[in-house]
């Protein structure tokens, strides 16, 4: 694998090229890093009554809508953000998914979904006692992502 660095003043943020004949795991294995770096890094700025919090994208578990209001939610916390859900899909690493009208999970934290055929399906988070549901027209992506994720095909 070759490697090789260009500087040039006028680019605002690092953009990184990979170029292969094919795309293999090693070449998925680079771009899957080279994404968490970048991710790991981001804050977001929040709000809980007249204090002002920089959050890790990281350690967010999800965000969903309550009235006119997006909510953030970490392992014990919760924070009002200054967004609009569809404004936080444009912005929040590939790491997050929509899975309803009102609710945007990280996928990381994900401990268990259970299904319901009839009505919306139940995620629960890894080390918190939270919860949201999946509306059924998202169910199937998400399995889908998460499987994508579980064989390293995308973060």
């Amino acid at each position: 694998m070759k490697v090789r660095i260009e500087i040039d003043g006028e680019l605002d943020e690092p953009e990184v090229l990979i170029r292969c004949k094919e795309l293999d795991d090693s070449v998925l294995s680079l771009q899957n890093y080279i994404s968490q770096q970048r991710d790991v890094s981001q804050c977001i700025q929040l709000r809980r009554g007249e204090t002002e919090y920089y959050v890790g994208i990281k350690d967010i578990y999800f965000f969903e809508t309550e009235g006119r209001k997006v909510f953030a939610h970490t392992r014990d916390m919760f924070f009002e953000a200054e967004y609009k859900l569809y404004e936080l899909e444009e912005l929040l690493p590939s790491g997050f998914m929509r899975i309803s009208k009102s609710t945007i999970i990280n996928l990381d934290y994900i401990y268990s979904i259970t299904r319901n055929l009839t009505a919306s399906s139940v995620v629960e988070f890894e080390g918190a006692n939270k919860s949201v549901m999946v509306s059924r027209g998202y169910y199937r992506a998400l399995i889908e992502r998460l499987g994508m994720r579980r064989l390293g095909m995308s973060k």
